[in-house]
C-alpha cells in the first residue's frame, strides 16, 4: 500500500467543509473507493494538517511524523502550507524565511520520498480578512498571498518538485464564491481543490 501524507493548515484540515470534511478527506474517500474496486490500485491518505500551522511548525514535526508512516518505498508527500506564513501579524513568516523553510521541507521530504508535491495557496477576500474579525492581531491580503504563492512556485521549479496551481485557478473562477469567510474555502471551494489535486495526480501518473 502506498501512503499519501498531507501536511498543512486549517484549509487542508477541512475547515468549513460541512459536507465532506475538506479536500483532503474527499481525496482519501476517492482513494478508498478506487482501492476497493481496483485490485491494482492501493493507496491510502493520511491528513497531518493542523489549524494555524506555518512552515515553521511543519518543519518542527515533519520528520517525526513521516518516520511513523513511511516505512516503505512508494510514499507520496503533499505540502499544503503557506497561507498563514503570508499573513501580517503574529503568525507572519518573512518572504526570505518562507523561501528558506520551503527549501528545508523539500530537503527533508527527499529523505522519505521522490514524490513531493506542494499545493498552491488559495486567494483571500481583502474586505473580510484585513483585519481578521476573529484575530485582530492578524490580517491577510490578496497581493501578499499572491507573492508567497509565487515564492512557493519558484522554489518548487528550482528543485524540480511538483507544484499544483490553485491561486490562479480560483481567481479565474470568481473565487469569492468559493470562500466561506474570506480566508477559508467553503464546501464548493474544497470540492474544487480536491478535483484539481485528483486530476493532477492521475495525469502525472502519481497514482
Amino acid at each position: 500500500m502506498a501512503r499519501i501524507l498531507v501536511f498543512g493548515d486549517s484549509t487542508s484540515h477541512g475547515k468549513w467543509d460541512y459536507k465532506m470534511g475538506g479536500w483532503v478527506q474527499r481525496l482519501s474517500n476517492f482513494l478508498d473507493e478506487k482501492s476497493s474496486s481496483d485490485p491494482n490500485f492501493d493507496y491510502s491518505g493520511y491528513n497531518l494538517s493542523i489549524s494555524g500551522d506555518t512552515t515553521k511548525e511543519i518543519l518542527e514535526r515533519f520528520e517525526f511524523e513521516a518516520k511513523q508512516r513511511l516505512k516503505e518505498e512508494g510514499g507520496i508527500i503533499i505540502f499544503a502550507i503557506g497561507l498563514n506564513d503570508s499573513c501580517s501579524g503574529r503568525l507572519a513568516v518573512s518572504p526570505a524565511k518562507f523561501r528558506e523553510n520551503v527549501q528545508k521541507l523539500i530537503d527533508l521530504a527527499r529523505k522519505f520520498s521522490s514524490k513531493i508535491i506542494f499545493i498552491g495557496l488559495t486567494p483571500v477576500e481583502d474586505s473580510k480578512v484585513n483585519l481578521m474579525p476573529w484575530a485582530i492581531d492578524m490580517s491577510y491580503s490578496l497581493e501578499r498571498v499572491k507573492k508567497y504563492n509565487g515564492i512557493l512556485r519558484a522554489v518548487c521549479n528550482e528543485n524540480s518538485v511538483y507544484f499544483i496551481e490553485i491561486f490562479e485557478r480560483f481567481v479565474e473562477n470568481n473565487y469569492q464564491k468559493l470562500l466561506q469567510d474570506g480566508a477559508h474555502p467553503n464546501s464548493e471551494g474544497h470540492k474544487k481543490i480536491f478535483e484539481i489535486v485528483k486530476d493532477f495526480l492521475i495525469q502525472k501518473k502519481i497514482i
